[in-house]
């Protein structure tokens, strides 16, 4: 026998735990639980993996991480979320679509979550100081943005009177967008007409109204569609020439006009701190909520010429980026 596998005596009674350890497997599995596709995510798992490097965990070596993606499908997110419970990993780290189906899968493996907006609003935490439960994550307040992305925008284009809200009605942030978005353009005297699209192809008829209605500009409300399909956004807001604002900079980078939002790469590096704490004991009933504080904006000066545009000296002074 295996000197290892002896199974010792304390105090006379038998210690069964050797052979309970050797049915774990032998680094602690993460079990990370997205709505989105993988290929729109590389700069968030760097990330995430950066951040639990800042607790000693690297993916491969002492840490793995069992990926499961719902491919913008979030029906499939309940199925995915029991998935990795079978898997019986150590903790779960859920975007925001995939938190609640991830509660409702387990009750006693510990979740960490990356939500944008109120936990406590949505049943996910008693509290944002004591989360209480098995839950625990950071909070990157999209929706909360939605008045300061209305001023930028109308500080590069000071003739808009009208713009168009594009939101996909079966996201988890549809309700929060068209009540942070309107409310905020009322104030500003802006007039607003709401689009839906929940495919590739609705954003394609969604951009087909411009012909007919000619808005002034296009919001484009947080979506983990909307990221994945942004090169068909940029290429359609580039071909009826419509300035685009969102709160997602992967869009800017694909050629978008701009953005303004949370830094959502940071959001995932402190989502993977987070989950580092607990794989070292830490409960998520005692980290309290993050709420993110560090936001960018991104202006494509090329997409602004295209469009005929001149960006302001104020708006480049406080840019955190200028593509050229």
């Amino acid at each position: 026998m295996n000197r290892r596998e002896f199974v010792t005596l304390v105090g006379g009674a038998p210690a069964w735990p050797v052979a309970a350890r050797a049915q774990q497997p032998a680094v602690p599995l993460v079990g990370f639980l997205n709505s989105a596709s993988p290929e729109v995510f590389a700069d968030r798992l760097r990330a995430f993996q950066q951040g639990l490097k800042e607790n000693g965990f690297v993916e491969g070596e002492n840490v793995g991480i069992v990926y499961r993606w719902a491919d913008n499908q979030v029906d499939r997110l309940p199925e995915l979320a029991v998935e990795l419970v079978q898997r019986r990993v150590a903790v779960i780290a859920a975007n925001n679509p995939a938190a609640v189906p991830a509660k409702v899968a387990t009750a006693h493996i510990p979740i960490v979550f990356l939500v944008a907006e109120d936990p406590v609003r949505t049943g996910l935490v008693a509290s944002l100081a004591r989360p209480g439960g098995n839950l625990t994550g950071i909070n990157i307040l999209i929706g909360e943005l939605a008045a300061k992305q209305l001023e930028i925008l109308r500080e590069l284009v000071p003739t808009v009177t009208r713009v168009d809200v594009l939101m996909n009605p079966v996201g988890p942030l549809a309700e929060t967008t068209l009540r942070d978005v309107e409310p905020a353009a009322r104030a500003m005297g802006l007039q607003t007409n709401v689009l839906t699209a929940s495919t590739s192809r609705d954003i394609d008829a969604a951009f087909a109204t411009f012909v007919r209605a000619r808005p002034d500009a296009l919001f484009v409300g947080a979506d983990a569609l909307f990221t994945s399909r942004r090169v068909q956004l940029a290429n359609l807001a580039a071909r009826h020439a419509v300035p685009m604002i969102s709160s997602t900079r992967e869009i800017t980078d694909a050629g978008g006009l701009m953005s303004y939002g949370t830094n959502i790469a940071d959001g995932y590096r402190q989502l993977g701190v987070y989950v580092g704490r607990v794989l070292k004991g830490a409960r998520p009933a005692d980290l309290p909520v993050v709420q993110s504080s560090k936001f960018e904006l991104v202006i494509n000066a090329q997409t602004a010429r295209m469009l005929d545009l001149t960006v302001p000296p104020s708006l480049l002074a406080i840019a955190d980026e200028v593509i050229e």
